[in-house]
């Protein structure tokens, strides 16, 4: 029997749920943290009732718990929600729930939350319109929605999922920032504040997290290769610094305030 797209972002996460931890690895989810809490900050209020969805180990929510009244993590992947509240209770964190869920079927009422959030996640779901409708039912008008995503760039000329697909099979597809200000204006949700940056990031660290079986990596790393050398382009703008592969990433945070 063939797996649904949920099963496959399961099985990939509950591979990737341990080295999560590990910031020597998890490098493109830990590097700019605080910039997105900082791109929040202007939303953030000591009586805020947060809502973190596709969640993951809670990286938001356990920065956020300190700053507002409770924050709720939810997540498709049993072994990544298990994850963060080891982190969580190390960390003495009271005021953040955790709770098994998809992102494309809240289980909230209407209008529960003051702020939602979502990092890293659209390019993965099979539904990336479904998710962002769901976010802005569950807040409250007026409340912030936060999306934080990797974007494909206007005019890029090679497709970069497929090289996303290699190394994780449950990755979907990359969004351009018009297509997500798109699906938060189809919600209800008008963007008022963006901030885009590109990211080079280092290829192994970026595998290794992955957990990606050696063939598809070593075809990863041919194709990249290949690239950086002024061979074929694979989407991911592969480059050569210091004699270590490298590839970009554009991440894209968006605030919209939900009508």
């Amino acid at each position: 029997m063939t797996a649904t797209h949920g099963e496959k972002i399961v099985q990939e996460f509950s591979k990737q749920a341990a080295t999560f931890a590990d910031p020597r690895v998890n490098v493109g989810f830990t590097r700019h943290l605080d910039r997105l809490v900082r791109f929040m900050d202007p939303e953030l209020d000591l009586d805020d009732v947060v809502l973190e969805v596709a969640a993951g180990t809670a990286l938001v929510a356990r920065a956020l718990a300190h700053r507002v009244r409770h924050v709720t993590a939810l997540d498709l992947t049993p072994a990544m929600l298990a994850q963060g509240k080891r982190e969580a209770d190390a960390a003495g964190l009271t005021n953040l729930t955790f709770t098994l869920g998809d992102a494309a079927a809240l289980p909230y009422l209407d209008r529960s939350f003051t702020l939602a959030v979502t990092r890293f996640s659209l390019h993965q779901v099979a539904d990336p319109a479904a998710v962002v409708r769901e976010m802005a039912r569950v807040c409250r008008p007026g409340a912030a929605l936060i999306v934080a995503d990797i974007v494909r760039p206007e005019g890029l000329d090679a497709d970069p999922d497929a090289i996303e697909r290699l190394r994780d099979p449950s990755h979907n597809t990359l969004l351009t920032a018009a297509q997500i200000t798109d699906l938060l204006a189809s919600a209800g949700a008008e963007v008022k504040r963006t901030d885009t940056f590109d990211f080079v990031r280092p290829v192994e660290p970026w595998l290794a997290l992955s957990h990606t079986p050696s063939g598809s990596a070593d075809r990863i790393r041919e194709a990249l290769s290949a690239e950086a050398d002024g061979g074929p382009a694979t989407g991911m703008r592969a480059t050569r610094q210091d004699g270590e592969l490298h590839f970009t990433h554009t991440n894209a945070f968006f605030q919209a305030i939900v009508g």
